[in-house]
């Protein structure tokens, strides 16, 4: 007698991105009169099943986490797919320090502060010896006194991650405004505490020594960037409804602007490593991407765009081991694996 075989139930699991998998919910027993065979070939699909499989397929979180715990240092992690909504979230709301990724934010203050007229691009900003510090970029190397435009120093900011420049666009838009700008943001974690290799003036606050430069924090510097893909230039609170209002022709200028310059990155070592292998300088990058290092600290922010839409990672280690000052750094390599991983989960065939 053949043993009786309890009823297959077929259960529909929506597996990573939204495609589905199936699950058996009964186990399987197995058929062992082979003289029934013939009549139970059309079992062979459901058997199939019968094998061990998961319930879900392997998400980006599942192929992380292992990179993560043996990572010699901390990580805070967001990641959003613009097109589908999709979005990774790993201690994203912890404080880190920014290094040079605040520049972000600097960009972002100079495009509000252009849109309503106390800014332009052509403003000339005169460099002095006793402007140039040391650190990333170029002008530290420069004959002076020389000028330069507000976007020829946004640019140098940005593509070179320029400290110098950086410091020249602070003193021009006020380092209270670029911080009361991020406040109108509803950014409440993100903060440019003082200029670049230059002490802290006025009363701070009691973790400025611990941050630095800046602090921010995954998701807040997340959705900076959000905001210059999306060209969000209205000052509303992060997370509210996106104006219903289109876009401007003068607003999508100035973003367009901001992302050529983002586009153009020089530091390639992480996001875009793995992604492509473009010469920025022959043109337009598909990954705009701000980075920031300090020893122990390696940071990039970027939006990635692929041909399913826009991928945002925002990516942030620090009380990093590894402070060697190498395209290998150790933090460097994680963050351009995780970027490969999250972009090849949720743009499948790309």
């Amino acid at each position: 007698m053949v043993p009786q075989r309890p009823p297959l139930t077929l259960v529909g699991v929506e597996g990573a991105a939204g495609f589905p998998t199936v699950r058996i919910t009964e186990p399987c027993v197995p058929v062992l009169n082979c003289g029934m065979l013939p009549r139970l070939m059309f079992l062979i699909p459901i058997l199939a099943l019968c094998a061990p499989v998961a319930s879900a397929q392997t998400t980006p979180a599942s192929a992380i986490d292992p990179l993560i715990a043996s990572f010699h240092g901390k990580v805070s992690l967001y990641a959003h797919d613009l097109a589908t909504g999709q979005v990774l979230a790993i201690d994203a709301d912890q404080p880190v320090p920014t290094a040079s990724v605040i520049k972000l934010g600097i960009l972002y203050t100079a495009l509000e502060q252009i849109r309503s007229g106390r800014a332009h691009f052509d403003d000339q900003l005169t460099l002095r010896h006793q402007d140039q510090v040391p650190g990333s970029g170029v002008l530290l190397f420069f004959d002076t006194p020389m000028t330069l435009t507000l976007k020829d120093a946004l640019t140098l900011m940005i593509n070179q991650s320029d400290n110098t420049a950086a410091n020249l666009v602070i003193d021009h838009l006020g380092i209270t405004a670029i911080d009361d700008q991020l406040v109108a943001l509803g950014l409440k974690n993100t903060w440019l505490y003082k200029k670049v290799y230059q002490p802290p003036t006025g009363p701070m606050p009691p973790d400025q020594p611990q941050f630095g430069l800046g602090k921010t924090t995954a998701r807040e510097m997340g959705e900076l960037m959000e905001r210059f893909v999306t060209c969000d230039l209205a000052s509303n609170p992060v997370g509210s409804a996106p104006p219903a209002a289109p876009v401007t022709a003068s607003d999508q200028e100035l973003c367009n602007a901001a992302l050529h310059m983002l586009r153009v990155q020089f530091f390639r070592n992480s996001i875009p490593r793995y992604l492509e292998s473009l010469d920025t300088t022959e043109g337009e990058s598909a990954v705009a991407n701000k980075t920031g290092a300090l020893d122990h600290v390696r940071n990039d922010v970027g939006a990635v765009y692929t041909k399913h839409g826009v991928i945002v990672i925002s990516e942030f280690t620090h009380d990093n081991a590894d402070t060697s000052w190498t395209p290998d750094n150790e933090a460097e390599v994680l963050m351009a694996k995780i970027a490969k991983i999250i972009v090849d989960a949720w743009t499948p065939g790309s």
